[in-house]
């Protein structure tokens, strides 16, 4: 199982973390560097997310038309490209195109890699192969937190240095995962979208509001942090840092959700990610590490159960299921991230806070695993 994992674990956080997320811990230095206005940095974030929810989208069809291996390495390659041109941009037009590019390989990364975890590995080793993959953001977020403590001024050479390990990255995942296609969905296409979304409802619907209520954590999290007088920027890259190192717990959903179910597993978890942001807002520096690793392990725990839940809903083609699942996330999270910044601008960060997490409630009552107990997981008769 390893052989799989740990290399798809090391893509997820290149394409994810070192490709797309960075930017914004960069955008500062990047934005003197090329005289970028804060409308020009919205613009670029914006088409970062854009680039992975087309990703997202496609990802199925591409699978089914290039194969699961040329997909994967496409991922890979994205995020190299785009980093690489990150590191060359002489300009507002060329860092726009570069984020674009590098922000494909994350869309790409995720559903594809389900799917081939699904193709090589044996089912009774799918829940958890799929979240520790899913983990890889947490050793991302690792990696840029030195990288930036160490470098933030020169975000070039900090962009060569994970075009490097990206290079590397990506050698090592094709050396690994053979291009054989077995276990490959054979179908043609999907005949009722309808009845392939009604399968997921609760999923999708559980992704979404997760998705809207965790937006305002990963976007103003850091900003609040410097507007509270006993912090640095030093300890809000550490802050950054430790929420990684929370995430590799999250590694452990395959193995929590087969003790405990996918019911309990959720609503576990998502109660701890609904206490975070509450505990950030007191004022010690115990409990902002604490929110943190709070944040940091349920996150990427409930990420990982949708996965996990994507993959037996769609079991022929886990990808499509991860693609939607994520799809949602990614809607609710760029829909929440703008209602939170106007929240902000009305009222206050500790209102916003309390009440994202006060939202995010209502996914406690989403029955995620009332489907499955009507029947075996549905096995779809094409694809796309």
């Amino acid at each position: 199982m390893w052989s799989i994992v740990l290399p798809s674990l090391a893509m997820i956080a290149v394409t994810y973390v070192l490709a797309r997320f960075s930017f914004g811990l960069f955008l500062p230095d990047i934005a003197v560097s090329l005289d970028l206005s804060e409308a020009d940095g919205g613009f670029i974030g914006a088409l970062a997310f854009a680039s992975y929810t087309l990703a997202l989208v496609a990802s199925s069809r591409l699978i089914r038309y290039f194969g699961q291996y040329n997909i994967m390495l496409a991922a890979g390659i994205s995020a190299i490209i785009g980093m690489l041109g990150i590191a060359f941009s002489p300009s507002f037009p060329y860092l726009a195109i570069a984020v674009f590019i590098a922000g494909l390989g994350s869309g790409l990364a995720s559903p594809v890699l389900s799917q081939v975890a699904y193709a090589k590995l044996p089912s009774n080793q799918l829940d958890q192969a799929n979240t520790w993959i899913n983990s890889g953001t947490s050793i991302g977020l690792i990696i840029t937190g030195p990288v930036v403590l160490l470098f933030s001024e020169h975000w070039r050479l900090s962009y060569l240095i994970f075009t490097i390990i990206g290079i590397i990255v990506l050698i090592w995942t094709a050396r690994s995962i053979s291009s054989d296609q077995n276990k490959m969905n054979q179908a043609t296409q999907i005949s009722n979208w309808g009845s392939v979304l009604a399968s997921a409802k609760y999923l999708l619907v559980s992704s979404f509001i997760i998705g809207s209520s965790s937006s305002i954590y990963w976007t103003f999290s850091k900003s609040y942090l410097t507007s509270v007088p006993f912090t640095t920027a030093n300890e809000n890259i550490v802050f950054w840092m430790v929420m990684g190192i929370a995430g590799i717990l999250g590694g452990l959903a395959g193995g929590v959700i087969q003790k405990i179910g996918l019911t309990w597993s959720h609503r576990l978890a998502l109660l701890i990610m609904l206490a975070s942001p509450i505990i950030l807002l007191l004022p010690s520096r115990i409990a902002i590490y604490a929110s943190a690793s709070m944040f940091g392990s349920s996150y990427i725990f409930l990420t990982g159960l949708f996965i996990v839940l994507a993959t037996r809903i769609f079991q022929s083609f886990p990808s499509l299921g991860v693609s939607l699942s994520f799809l949602a996330l990614g809607i609710g999270q760029s829909i929440g991230s703008f209602f939170a910044g106007k929240t902000i601008e009305l009222t206050s960060y500790p209102f916003a806070f309390i009440l994202f997490a006060a939202i995010g409630i209502i996914a406690l009552f989403i029955p995620v695993e009332k489907r499955m107990a009507k029947g075996k997981p549905r096995r779809l008769n094409g694809s796309v």
